[in-house]
């Protein structure tokens, strides 16, 4: 029945665009010069009251009396109404403008009033159709509730769900914010490979590719980390990336294959400074942003006011399980996860099973901002180890919501000692861990030639997004996020289109 009513519907539209082109109206137009936004009206109404304005936008709504019509008009900006009389357009003009659907895109010129019911609005003159639209758009009242239709269809998410909009709109500025933040500390934006003969700079399974004219196999980049050093290597002493990284693992609410990350590394810095930055940039993102330090998210008031709480990971995991794994030896660390749940595949390292519980016991009670610093040299390949408890690291992870955020180094400029981790990282490989750190000659090569004490800081962008803006999955702050092809066709790709007629 749906598809009947959707056909019938289709053929409609079709048969008014047959009409158009018939009667010589072009029902895609082209260039049309606009000179105000929707919103603009609105903000500026005691100024622009009485003039004549220029606006274009897609219908929305429309209510009809007769002579004239009451219709709503969205632009980027927001929506406004607009008023269109036979008197003022003439008849033939209005008799286009009742033919007119929901969905058509429109330019319109007009001067800016306000209703007898107190409404902005534009009383207009002219108008010009600039696309027809062929397909209905989702009623109104009831939106796109469909989420998965809502991501497969993002366009059409954006245009009944102004909260999709917003969503998208405060992404691009946080991270227009971020840049700004750091360009005006002197930190150079630069660009690394996407397409790498090794898959470095993190623990990651990766998508594999292949380049015909060089016949050699490439990862697509896992993490910039290993080239951004190298220019640490070559002078620049302060880099950042905004950068695309691609891991071929599970999708969930907090995991696309394809996502964002901002990383930066500075010289003759460590983890403290790393820090101090990330409070920094991320309270001044969410000040200019938001305007506010208290931000919902789920069920929860984050407080991003600084400074936050900073605790080690072994104290995090004593003061909440009372276990205290500085004591413990590698068979005793196993024997705690064990009592969490943990069940190995292979043999753990002290570090991997110190880990497990921290995740297990502690990571789901870390709500407000929290550094967790000191990470276990087994799970930090490149991380300085410390000197007063060598299996240890100056590492941190910033947690809020109960998930990470940020992930920080005192970065390893070692060679022999990074070359030492990552022969543990194949050995690991070779008893079967897919996502254990490569061997990277050339990165250990550039060491070689001296690479200055440095700290890095990385930061899930659409993780951090979705916190600020209390999106439950991270597809809701990726536009088009990858999905699982459909098994069969849904509704609306089932519709074939109606052929216009031959003498369209």
């Amino acid at each position: 029945m749906i598809d009947q009513e959707l056909n019938e519907l289709l053929r409609i539209r079709y048969n008014k665009l047959s009409e158009l082109r018939e009667q010589g109206i072009d029902p895609y137009g082209g260039r049309y010069e606009r000179t105000h936004m929707a919103a603009q009206v609105i903000d500026d109404f005691p100024a622009l009251e009485g003039r004549e304005l220029r606006l274009a936008g897609r219908l929305i709504a429309r209510r009809g009396h007769g002579k004239a019509t009451f219709s709503d008009l969205q632009d980027a900006s927001g929506s406004i109404q607009i008023y269109v009389r036979l008197n003022d357009v003439g008849e033939q003009a209005y008799e286009l403008f009742k033919k007119v659907d929901i969905g058509d895109i429109i330019g319109v010129e007009g001067t800016v009033f306000k209703t007898r019911m107190g409404e902005i609005s534009i009383h207009v003159l002219t108008f010009n159709l600039l696309s027809k639209s062929l397909r209905p758009l989702p009623e109104k009242w009831h939106g796109l509730k469909d989420v998965e239709l809502r991501y497969r269809q993002r366009y059409l998410d954006l245009i009944v769900n102004p909260e999709t909009r917003d969503v998208f709109v405060k992404r691009s500025r946080i991270i227009a914010s971020i840049r700004r933040f750091l360009d005006d500390r002197n930190f150079l934006e630069v660009e690394t490979p996407m397409m790498q003969p090794l898959a470095g700079g993190a623990t990651a399974r990766p998508f594999t590719t292949f380049h015909n004219a060089l016949g050699i196999p490439l990862f697509l980049r896992v993490a910039p980390e290993l080239y951004l050093k190298r220019l640490l290597v070559g002078g620049l002493e302060k880099v950042y990336e905004i950068n695309r990284n691609f891991r071929n693992e599970g999708i969930s609410t907090r995991h696309n294959p394809e996502f964002t990350m901002l990383e930066i590394y500075q010289a003759y810095a460590d983890y403290q400074s790393m820090m101090d930055l990330t409070e920094d940039l991320v309270t001044h993102v969410v000040d200019k942003v938001f305007g506010a330090y208290q931000l919902p998210y789920a069920n929860d008031e984050i407080n991003w006011a600084t400074p936050w709480a900073r605790l080690s990971m072994l104290d995090a995991i004593k003061q909440e399980t009372g276990v205290d794994f500085a004591g413990l030896s590698t068979d005793e660390a196993v024997d705690a996860a064990k009592r969490f749940g943990f069940k190995p595949e292979t043999k753990l390292l002290w570090g991997e099973a110190v880990n497990h519980v921290f995740e297990a016991a502690v990571e789901p009670k870390l709500v407000q901002p929290t550094f967790i610093y000191d990470y276990p040299v087994d799970i930090s390949p490149l991380a300085k180890r410390k000197a007063d408890d060598p299996r240890l690291t100056y590492r941190f992870e910033l947690y809020a919501c109960a998930r990470e955020l940020a992930n920080a180094f005192s970065e390893l400029n070692d060679p022999v000692d990074q070359k030492s981790r990552f022969m543990t990282q194949l050995a690991k490989r070779d008893q079967g861990d897919h996502e254990a750190h490569a061997y990277d000659a050339e990165y250990v090569t550039a060491m070689e030639y001296g690479m200055p004490p440095a700290g890095g800081l990385g930061i899930g962008i659409d993780r951090l997004v979705m916190l600020l803006t209390n999106s439950p999955s991270i597809r809701d702050v990726i536009l088009f996020p990858l999905l699982k092809p459909r098994e069969e066709l849904g509704e609306e790709e089932a519709i074939v289109a109606p052929q216009e007629p031959e003498n369209a």
